[in-house]
C-alpha cells in the first residue's frame, strides 16, 4: 500500500465510523437540488458509494438549469440542499434566505470555447480581442456567446474574461443567456459562436466536433474561480447537524476517490448526469479533464467568491455587495479532515 492509498484508507475508516454513528440516529430525508455538471461529482460519488445512506441520509434529487433558478426553491423551502454555483448565495442570504455553504466541490470549472464559426479567427499569435474584432469585420455582426443568466458564475466569469482580461471591444460580442443544456446544444448546432461551458459539456463538445476550441481555461477567465458548492438551509442544518457532517465527510472521501480511481467514480457520475445517454467512458474522461478540479475545502473559495461578488456589483447584476457573515460554515470540513487525519 503506497502513501496515497494509506491516506485514503485511513480517511475512509475514520469517516465510516462517523457515518455509522449518524446512521444509528435514524434516517434523515434530504431534498437536493443540483445542476447537471461534473463539478457536482463528489456529491454523486458519495451517494453512489452508499456513504450518504450509511450516514443516515435518504436523498431525493431535482435537477435545475442554473443556480439562480434554484434560489426560489430554496426560498420556498422546496429543497434542503443546494449543489450549484456559489455566486447567487450571498445575495439570497441578504434577502432573507437562510442558507449556509458547508463545502466546495469544484473550482475553475467554467471555460470559454469557440464554435467552428469563431474558431477560425483564433489563429496562433492572435489575441482574443483581435479574434473577436476580425469575426465582426468578416461577418458584419458581433460573435454570439452563450452563458447562463446574469448573476450566475458562468455569466460573471465570462464577462470578467472578456472585459477585464482579454479587453475585448464590447461591440464585438453579444452575450446570450440560456440554460446549461441549451448552451451545449446551441454551440453544437452553430446557433451561437461560442460560450462558457463546464464538464462534461467540454468533453462532449470536443468529442463530437473537434473544431470546437478551448480558448480560455478556468484560471484564466477568473483567478481562483470559485464554482460549485454544497449549501444547506439553516433549518436543515439546525435540525440535522449530524447529517450535514455526514454529507461533508462523504464529499471529502469522494474527492479522494475521484483522484485515486476515476474508473470507479465514473459510473456514479454517469448515472446521475448522463441519464443512461452519455457513455461512462466519456464521463471518466471529463473527470480527469483540465476543467475538472475537485476542491472540498470551503475556506479556499471565500476570498475569490468575495472578489466575484465585487465584480458583479461593477457589472450591475448586483446592486451592492451582500455581507458574507454567516454564509460559510467551515467547521464541518475541518471536522471531516480531523477525523481522517
Amino acid at each position: 500500500m503506497d502513501r496515497r492509498q494509506f491516506l485514503i484508507a485511513g480517511s475512509s475508516l475514520a469517516a465510516t465510523a462517523a457515518l455509522t454513528g449518524a446512521a444509528r440516529a435514524g434516517s434523515v430525508a434530504a431534498r437536493v437540488g443540483y445542476i447537471p455538471i461534473v463539478g457536482t461529482a463528489p456529491f454523486f460519488v458519495a451517494a453512489g458509494e452508499g456513504w450518504l445512506k450509511q450516514g443516515g441520509i435518504e436523498t431525493a434529487v431535482t435537477v435545475f438549469e442554473s443556480g439562480p433558478n434554484m434560489i426560489q426553491a430554496l426560498a420556498s423551502g422546496t429543497i434542503d440542499v443546494y449543489v450549484a454555483g456559489v455566486a447567487p448565495l450571498a445575495v439570497a442570504r441578504s434577502r432573507g434566505v437562510d442558507i449556509r455553504v458547508v463545502a466546495s466541490t469544484a473550482v475553475g470549472e467554467n471555460v470559454v470555447v469557440s464554435a467552428p464559426s469563431l474558431t477560425k479567427f483564433f489563429t496562433a499569435g492572435t489575441s482574443p480581442a483581435a479574434a473577436f474584432k476580425a469575426f465582426r469585420a468578416a461577418t458584419g455582426k458581433p460573435a454570439r456567446l452563450a452563458t447562463q443568466p446574469p448573476g450566475s458564475v458562468p455569466d460573471t466569469v465570462l464577462e470578467y474574461w472578456l472585459w477585464e482580461v482579454a479587453k475585448v471591444d464590447r461591440a464585438d460580442v453579444a452575450i446570450v443567456p440560456m440554460g446549461i443544456d441549451a448552451t451545449q446544444q446551441a454551440i453544437l448546432a452553430g446557433a451561437v459562436d461560442g460560450g462558457t461551458v463546464r464538464e462534461p459539456a467540454l468533453t462532449i463538445l470536443q468529442t463530437r466536433n473537434p473544431q470546437i476550441k478551448l480558448v480560455a481555461g478556468g484560471e484564466e477567465v477568473f483567478p481562483g474561480q470559485p464554482g460549485t458548492v454544497v449549501a444547506v438551509s439553516g433549518a436543515f442544518a439546525a435540525a440535522n447537524p449530524d447529517a450535514v457532517q455526514a454529507i461533508v465527510s462523504g464529499l471529502v472521501r469522494a474527492a479522494a476517490l475521484i483522484k485515486a480511481d476515476p474508473d470507479k467514480a465514473a459510473p456514479h457520475v454517469a448515472a446521475a448526469l448522463g441519464k443512461g445517454i452519455v457513455d461512462p467512458a466519456l464521463i471518466r474522461q471529463a473527470l480527469v479533464s483540465p476543467a475538472s478540479r475537485f476542491e472540498i475545502d470551503p475556506r479556499k473559495i471565500i476570498e475569490p467568491a468575495r472578489a466575484m461578488q465585487a465584480y458583479q456589483v461593477k457589472l450591475g447584476s448586483l446592486d451592492k455587495e451582500a455581507p458574507f457573515d454567516g454564509l460559510f460554515e467551515t467547521q464541518y470540513y475541518e471536522r471531516a479532515i480531523k477525523a481522517g487525519g
